[in-house]
């Protein structure tokens, strides 16, 4: 029974029913008191869902569940980032589960797992890091055909990474996800780099340090083509154009590549509920 709000199972089943009410000012009503019940409820309202004959009560019960997902999510994002947001792959997952809510982290994180098992069995540890760039390039782009997806550049599946994952092609920051989630469990010092109009990579340690191009496959170049890049631009230089970037800012910039995919599609709602988990990783503290 589900007796959180003083709801039982038989109340709730009286409540979602008025969901097929005429009176407009009565559904925003019973839409409220749902939402009200929290997240809890979701399992029950997919149950409705699947046993509703009514396409009307069907389609305001898919939104009450995305509405009630989007405020978990919002949550879940927000608590990310103020534990430290120490792991990328979850804050990038979070993002996922806007468009696939049932999306599992242990899903990514095996198919994560089963690249670097193939970049592993021919990595090695100690040979120059440009060597070491060349194993991997040759492993994901030219084994497992990961690539720049030229063609339809502009998709939200390409800021997807279990889209991106199954189909092999991505738009430079989700390949450089990839890249740098196999690269750090290979204990390489590879992050990422917030260039303008392009995410790119840099490995860094000690004296060494150069930049990399996972929308070219894995094109090693130095700062020298960084600053023409900056440049060409007619930008001023700055620091970040140079260095790592923290998680929560490549997550951010994913977040931004959404709503300009949605906003090319004409998705105004999408737009400007992305725009919102935006606003939760950005807001200062305190």
């Amino acid at each position: 029974m589900l007796e959180e709000g003083n709801l039982n199972n038989k109340e709730l089943k009286a409540l979602v029913s008025l969901l097929e009410d005429d009176d407009v000012e009565i559904v925003q009503h019973v839409e409220g008191r749902i939402r009200s019940l929290g997240t809890h409820i979701i399992p029950y309202l997919e149950f409705e869902w699947e046993n509703s004959f009514n396409p009307v009560v069907q389609k305001r019960i898919e939104e009450l569940v995305h509405s009630l997902q989007f405020e978990l999510l919002k949550e879940k994002l927000y608590a990310w980032k103020v534990s430290g947001a120490k792991d990328l792959l979850e804050g990038v997952w979070l993002i996922n589960t806007y468009q696939y809510p049932d999306l599992e982290l242990e899903d990514l994180s095996k198919k994560l797992e089963q690249i670097y098992y193939e970049v592993w069995l021919e990595f090695k540890a100690d040979i120059h890091p440009v060597d070491q760039i060349k194993i991997l390039n040759s492993v994901l782009f030219s084994k497992l055909h990961f690539g720049a997806n030229t063609k339809n550049f502009h998709s939200p599946g390409n800021s997807m990474l279990n889209v991106v994952l199954q189909t092999k092609k991505g738009n430079p920051i989700t390949l450089c996800i990839i890249y740098m989630l196999v690269a750090q469990k290979l204990k390489m010092p590879i992050y990422g780099v917030n260039l303008p109009n392009l995410f790119v990579m840099t490995y860094k340690k000690d004296e060494v340090q150069f930049y990399i191009n996972a929308f070219n496959r894995g094109l090693v170049f130095s700062r020298k083509e960084i600053d023409e890049y900056i440049a060409n631009l007619k930008l001023s230089a700055n620091d970040i154009f140079y260095e790592p970037c923290d998680d929560i800012d490549i997550v951010s910039r994913m977040l931004r590549n959404l709503i300009n995919s949605h906003e090319k599609l004409g998705h105004a709602d999408k737009v400007e509920e992305l725009g919102v988990l935006l606003k939760v990783l950005n807001k200062k503290e305190g």
